[in-house]
């Protein structure tokens, strides 16, 4: 038993996820539905793999931590990977990444997404729930500048997920703990390196905040994931991250900077066998910018559900545009080579008949009769009308 091989295993079987612990069969998640397979996992063959996959000059570090996060490529395919310390012994989380360089074709997103790398300024927000794609979407995003704009693009990290290969922009990627010792650190230092865009992996405390609104005031244009359930949900929770008495200073420099919140969820087509993203767009508007500097989130909703001629989506209008999609993107073997090329015009795709309404997908059972659908013909018979009739009814 190998690290390589129970990964290699899970990519075989599609899994996005793949959880080791001493004492239990391995687990992976695929298509969002988590299942065990093989025989319990011996705790010492764990320990080893541990040892291995950190390495001996972090080992140290490791054990004082009791958890390590890191990314690396395994078995040809790019993973990020949990270590921590259990119950039981030391045990693995890992996440598989996609084979290809995510852009906003090959993850079936609106095209409506490439609006929000025009601004030079700004903030843009990647919200959703834990695993659903919000570090791709922040990739594909970062991947159409990098194909169309010269822009000096400053990445932070914890860990470096997708590897971009500079096109048209000029690209450096930092990895905390690696590279700079924290988000906090790496965004002061990002104010002397001369960025035209900065992607900060996660904001998570705030001081991390703080900084990530300065930059997107002070001429950056910044994309950050939080995590939350809706769009007004995740400026909600910027905002209560801070002190009571500074709330609505931040409330202001947040309705001051913002470009868009995107609020993210994957749902599985069974026609496809795929997880596709449903997303909630939230373009700042000047209603939307009051509503955020007066901290009225309760009333972002219904700004969302009433702006579509400003380019926002509600869940359910996004809905409805899938269900009239008829093409998407299905990774095949070329787009699991590391070097496909990203910038190929063609991605595989397939086609589907695009949902139809209830009413035409469900139409009336035809009328019980014995008429043709042609003229009716009465030939002379015996009896008279009354013997027509009967024949007719």
């Amino acid at each position: 038993m190998t690290l390589e091989s129970l990964i290699a295993a899970a990519h075989r079987q599609g899994a996005s996820d793949l959880h080791l612990e001493p004492g239990l069969p391995a687990a992976v998640r695929v298509r969002g539905a988590l299942r065990t397979v093989g025989d319990p996992l011996a705790g010492q063959a764990l320990l080893e793999i541990a040892r291995q996959a950190v390495g001996e000059d972090a080992w140290p570090q490791f054990l004082a931590r009791r958890s390590v996060d890191f990314s690396r490529t395994i078995a040809g395919v790019r993973c990020r990977l949990n270590l921590m310390h259990t119950a039981r012994g030391v045990g693995f989380a890992v996440r598989l990444l996609a084979g290809f360089q995510a852009s906003l074709e090959r993850l079936n997103l609106h095209p409506d997404l490439k609006k929000l790398v025009a601004p030079s300024h700004g903030l843009v927000l990647i919200s959703g729930p834990t695993g659903c794609g919000k570090s791709s979407t922040l990739a594909a995003l970062i991947h159409e500048i990098n194909l169309t704009e010269p822009r000096h693009i400053l990445t932070l990290e914890s860990p470096i997920e997708y590897v971009f290969r500079p096109r048209r922009a000029f690209i450096r990627q930092r990895e905390v703990g690696r590279d700079t010792p924290s988000f906090e650190q790496g965004l002061l230092d990002a104010m002397r390196e001369d960025p035209d865009v900065l992607m900060v992996g996660e904001m998570r405390e705030p001081e991390t905040m703080r900084l990530t609104l300065n930059a997107a005031e002070t001429g950056h244009l910044v994309f950050a994931t939080v995590h939350s359930g809706s769009c007004a949900e995740a400026l909600q929770r910027v905002v209560l991250a801070f002190p009571a008495e500074i709330q609505d200073n931040v409330a202001a420099q947040l309705a001051d900077s913002l470009v868009a919140v995107v609020c993210q969820r994957l749902r599985f087509r069974p026609d496809l066998e795929l997880r596709l993203p449903e997303c909630e767009i939230l373009r700042s508007t000047n209603p939307v910018r009051t509503f955020i500097r007066n901290r009225d989130f309760f009333k972002l909703p219904q700004a969302l559900e009433t702006g579509a001629e400003h380019g926002m989506w509600s869940f359910e209008r996004y809905q409805a545009w899938m269900a009239k999609r008829a093409q998407w993107h299905v990774p095949d073997a070329q787009d699991e080579s590391p070097d496909a090329e990203e910038t190929s015009p063609s991605p595989a795709v397939v086609t589907v008949a695009p949902a139809k309404p209830l009413a035409e997908t469900q139409p009336p059972p035809p009328r019980s009769s014995s008429r043709s659908s042609g003229p009716i013909e009465i030939e002379p018979v015996e009896g008279g009308l009354d013997e027509v009739i009967k024949r007719l009814s």
